[in-house]
């Protein structure tokens, strides 16, 4: 059993790994400060003895006993991490250097989600770890691409200069029930706005590919890259397989049998236009590679979106594997 520290622990991923950590047995610290996380996502894990919640924010200095620490702590839309840029870039390198401070004094392994925003605007597809990234570091999506790139530069000095135990996950887009209504992520846009009976509003022309990976997937691919030994290169969690946006909006309408508009509006600036990652070294190293499909994992996050908007989630209660 670990003693594990989860940072932004009440937010859409956190809450599903620290399901996950609990169920293995382990005692978990959930950190956070609220920006973006809610207490719904971790209010059925309250009555656990071995679940502590702690209201922080990581870019102020704090000190934990733990084994291992999780650093997830950052917005992750574009709606969130733009409305207070500066934070977000201090979140990502302040933050970060509080949590390697931490593992260094107390000889914690740390695991960094990183994101596949790091490699921008892709002129390499599907992207690999080698591949460094076509990125406009003065852009309004800066303050989260250039501060999680940042944050990778920070691990591996800390890992090279001082010894720590380091793991690097870049997270390609995940979806799955906990998302929040209106966090502007695609998928949880389009299933809100069709539950709604809201046109389904596409940026740019839909051509535009994403590939998405349901979070209990992604969940076992970051436990499995904590529970690996000496692997301290990055590693591209997500799902290879990769939609259009138009075809993602057409399988909404079709499960949620909608027949609503599909309206097409302006790109946002440097919005890539393709996003695909190779994991070729997820499953050399770690045997991992997503299992759940997604038109079963829509179904899913479809069925709590819509009890969700119902009124229907009195506690959001632990999140069956499709």
């Amino acid at each position: 059993m670990k003693r594990v520290l989860v940072t932004g622990g009440a937010g859409f991923l956190g809450s599903h790994l620290i399901d996950r950590l609990l169920a293995g047995g382990h005692e978990v610290l959930c950190l956070d400060n609220f920006f973006t996380g809610s207490k719904d996502n971790i209010r059925h894990c309250l009555h656990d003895d071995h679940f502590e919640l702690i209201r922080h924010d990581i870019v102020q200095p704090i000190l934990l006993e733990v084994d291992w620490i999780f650093n997830l702590a950052c917005p992750a839309s574009p709606v969130h991490y733009q409305y207070n840029p500066v934070k977000t870039i201090k979140t990502s390198v302040m933050g970060t250097i509080n949590m390697l401070g931490m593992a260094k004094r107390v000889r914690a392994r740390i695991l960094q989600a990183s994101t596949s925003e790091v490699y921008g605007d892709p002129q390499v597809h599907p992207q690999p770890e080698q591949y460094w990234g076509h990125v406009n570091p003065i852009g309004p999506r800066s303050c989260y691409d250039e501060g999680k790139r940042a944050a990778e530069t920070l691990v591996m000095d800390y890992h090279r200069q001082n010894g720590v135990d380091t793991r690097i996950a870049r997270i390609f887009n995940t979806y799955g029930p906990r998302m929040a209504a209106d966090d502007g992520r695609v998928i949880s846009n389009f299933v809100v706005q069709a539950l709604r009976g809201e046109q389904l509003t596409i940026y740019g022309d839909g051509s535009q590919t994403r590939s998405f990976c349901y979070v209990t997937d992604l969940v076992d691919g970051l436990i499995r890259l904590m529970d690996r030994d000496r692997e301290y290169e990055p590693v591209n969690l997500g799902n290879p397989n990769e939609f259009t946006i138009l075809e993602l909006a057409k399988e909404v309408r079709r499960q949620i049998g909608s027949r609503v508009e599909i309206v097409f509006r302006e790109l946002p600036l440097d919005d890539p236009q393709q996003r695909r990652p190779a994991i070729d070294r997820a499953r050399d190293i770690l045997g991992w590679e997503p299992t759940v499909q997604l038109q079963d994992g829509l179904a899913k996050t479809i069925q709590y979106f819509a009890r969700a908007l119902s009124g229907d989630l009195p506690d959001f209660e632990k999140v069956e594997d499709v």
